[in-house]
């Protein structure tokens, strides 16, 4: 009796658990000593039902160990790799490589990037030799689009002079300003702004020195606060604002004159006669005088404070604040930059002669607007509080002349 060689030296038999991505399941008796590559070959003749037409096969296919997801090498064994009885591989095919593209493939993706670049310099100047040249000024192109609310100063301007000269023909231009003057004095003791006013007061102020605080400092809480704090040992901190019309008194004093005779109640008449229209124009001038006045820009007092601090002059930090608007941040950065435009700028109207302002003058609304104190009032307080553009936009006697003014300006703008 003969027994084979490798049935008396064979290693441990071990019972291996193969599956396949199909769902295929079977036992492969393998021993310790059995290389990988042998119980792939098993295992793929079991697979295949015991042929093998290609070679390749045994090479595009891999074990697994479902435990640990591990890839057994094919020169390695059975125990050179630890698996146990009863363990679990999965027979898998492998990726197949991909394929190297074509020549063909290859040249038509270059051409494709090739024509997806960005031209160079010299393909630039190549391609526009032939082209005239023109020099353009961007900075002037860029100007061309005006800010309207830096044009609407200069407008402003302008149309103050001719409100003026208008008014000033009408044979009531005295009364029409007087009553002007009396607006603005009841608009300035009406309007006053309950919200700040509450503020006021519930710091503690008295609320007619919170009142007084707010008209002086344009409803501005944060400046009447200190106003209010800077004045608080004032002995005049509770005297009303005094009034700017000193008419009455003196029309006392010419009432308590007597008429002599009726010869000089003539020479009186033709002296009044002689210099009526001079004295007209002073008191139109005086009138104007007094709405400036009234008026008048007033630097935010912190704003100033913190400017100087910085080492500015007070009167320049004053210019910074009056240019910009009170804007510190925007004052400071004129104050380091080249200061313009300078504070003389701001008093320079629009060319009269230009398209714009023809256009302004021609339109009827406008032309109306212009015979009324009330527009002359809007245009001086705009021009020294811009922030009060939106109040007077929304006047129903000034607020279609400004949409007017704006309309135009966007038209020819926009042209």
């Amino acid at each position: 009796m003969f027994v084979q060689e490798e049935k008396i030296f064979a290693g441990k038999v071990l019972k291996i658990h193969i599956c396949t991505m199909d769902g295929t399941e079977w036992l492969e008796e393998v021993t310790e000593d059995t290389t990988v590559e042998k119980l792939k070959e098993k295992c793929l003749k079991h697979y295949v039902h015991g042929s093998l037409e290609d070679p390749k096969t045994l090479t595009h296919h891999k074990l697994i160990h479902a435990a640990s997801e591990r890839v057994l090498t094919d020169t390695k064994t059975v125990a050179d790799e630890n698996l146990k009885d009863k363990e679990v591989l999965l027979l898998i095919k492998k990726r197949p490589p991909p394929t190297a593209p074509k020549m063909a493939d290859v040249s038509s993706d270059e051409k494709k990037k090739q024509d997806n670049k960005a031209p160079d310099k010299d393909a630039i100047l190549k391609a526009t030799g032939n082209l005239s040249t023109r020099h353009t000024d961007r900075t002037v192109t860029q100007h061309n689009i005006r800010d309207f609310q830096t044009e609407l100063r200069k407008i402003l301007v302008s149309l103050i002079e001719v409100a003026q000269k208008l008014l000033a023909l009408n044979p009531d231009a005295v009364e029409l300003f007087k009553k002007a003057n009396a607006m603005l004095d009841e608009d300035e003791e009406d309007r006053v702004d309950e919200t700040a006013l509450q503020q006021l007061t519930e710091m503690g102020f008295p609320e007619s020195r919170a009142i007084k605080a707010l008209r002086l400092n344009h409803m501005s809480v944060t400046q009447a606060m200190e106003w209010l704090i800077e004045h608080v040992d004032d002995p005049s901190v509770d005297t009303p604002i005094p009034g700017q019309d000193s008419s009455g008194a003196a029309g006392a004093t010419a009432a308590a004159t007597p008429v002599s005779s009726a010869s000089a109640a003539a020479s009186a008449a033709a002296a009044a006669a002689a210099s009526e229209e001079s004295s007209r124009q002073d008191e139109l001038t005086e009138i104007f005088k007094r709405i400036r006045r009234k008026r008048e820009f007033r630097p935010d007092s912190r704003a100033v404070i913190a400017l100087m601090e910085m080492g500015f002059d007070e009167k320049e930090v004053v210019d910074a604040l009056r240019v910009n608007n009170n804007q510190q941040d925007a004052a400071c950065e004129w104050l380091l930059g080249d200061r313009k435009p300078s504070p003389e700028d701001l008093d320079k109207g629009i060319d009269t002669n230009s398209p714009l302002f023809q256009a302004i003058l021609e339109n009827p609304v406008v032309q109306l607007g212009l015979t009324n104190p009330k527009t002359l009032l809007a245009f001086e307080d705009m021009l020294e509080n811009p922030l009060n553009s939106t109040q007077w936009m929304n006047d129903p006697e000034t607020g279609p002349v400004m949409l007017q003014i704006s309309r135009i300006f966007q038209t020819l703008n926009r042209t």
